[in-house]
C-alpha cells in the first residue's frame, strides 16, 4: 500500500512540474510574441534563431540545454548523479517541443504598437515565473540551466544566487553580440530582458507568499 502511495505521488509530482513547464514556456512565447527581448536563459537560442533557419528557436534551446548539462558532467566529475542527469535530458527536450508548441500556440495574436508588445512582455513575465513556481511545488527535477548553476555553486563554493547572476549577465551579453554581429540591431535582446532578469524572481516570491496567506 505504502509502495503505491509512493508511486501515486511520484506521479503526481511529475505531472505538476510537467504543467509548470508548459506554462513557463507559454511565458516564453509571449516575451518573444512582444519582440522586446526574452528571459536571459532563453536570449541566446532565440537570438541564434533569428540569424540561422537551420533549427526552431525550442531546438536551438535543447541544444543550449545539452550544453549546460555536459557543463554539469564537467565539473562534477565522478560525482555526477547519473539518474538525475538522464530525467533532465529527456526533460530539456519536452520543454525544447513545449516553446515551439507555444510560440505556434499564439502566433495568430497581433502585436500593434509598443503599448501592446510592452503589455504581452509582462504578461510572459508573469506566466513564465508562475509557471517555475508550479515545478517548485512539484519538486521533482531541475532544467539544465538551474542545475548546471547548482553544479557550479557547489564546486567553487559561490552562493547559488550569484551564479546565476553571473550566467544570466553572460546569455544576455551573448546574445546581444550575436544580434550585433549578424543582425546589425539589438532584435532578441532588449529592455525585456532585462525587466525578466530582475522581475520574474520577484514574482516567483509573491506566488510563495500568496500561497503561504491561502493555506493559512
Amino acid at each position: 500500500m505504502k509502495k503505491q502511495q509512493s508511486t501515486g505521488s511520484m506521479v503526481r509530482r511529475y505531472a505538476l512540474f510537467l504543467t509548470g513547464l508548459f506554462i513557463a514556456s507559454l511565458g516564453v512565447a509571449f516575451s518573444t510574441k512582444a519582440g522586446l527581448g526574452t528571459s536571459p536563459v532563453a536570449s541566446v537560442p532565440y537570438s541564434v534563431s533569428l540569424v540561422s533557419p537551420l533549427l526552431s528557436f525550442g531546438s536551438w534551446l535543447n541544444l543550449l540545454s545539452l550544453i549546460q548539462i555536459l557543463v554539469q558532467v564537467a565539473v562534477l566529475k565522478g560525482k555526477c548523479n547519473w539518474l538525475e542527469i538522464a530525467v533532465q535530458t529527456v526533460l530539456a527536450f519536452v520543454y525544447g517541443y513545449l516553446t515551439d508548441f507555444s510560440c505556434w500556440l499564439i502566433r495568430g495574436i497581433p502585436v500593434n504598437g509598443y503599448a501592446a508588445q510592452f503589455g504581452y512582455m509582462l504578461l510572459g513575465c508573469v506566466i513564465l515565473a508562475f509557471g517555475i513556481w508550479v515545478q517548485f511545488r512539484g519538486g521533482v527535477a531541475m532544467l539544465p540551466g538551474e542545475a548546471m548553476n547548482r553544479a557550479i555553486s557547489k564546486v567553487i563554493g559561490r552562493r547559488y544566487e550569484n551564479v546565476k547572476i553571473f550566467f544570466d549577465i553572460l546569455y544576455i551579453t551573448l546574445a546581444a553580440l550575436i544580434c550585433l554581429v549578424f543582425l546589425g540591431e539589438l532584435k532578441g535582446v532588449r529592455e525585456g530582458s532585462v525587466i525578466a532578469a530582475l522581475a520574474v524572481g520577484v514574482i516567483i516570491r509573491l506566488f510563495n507568499r500568496a500561497y503561504k496567506k491561502l493555506r493559512g
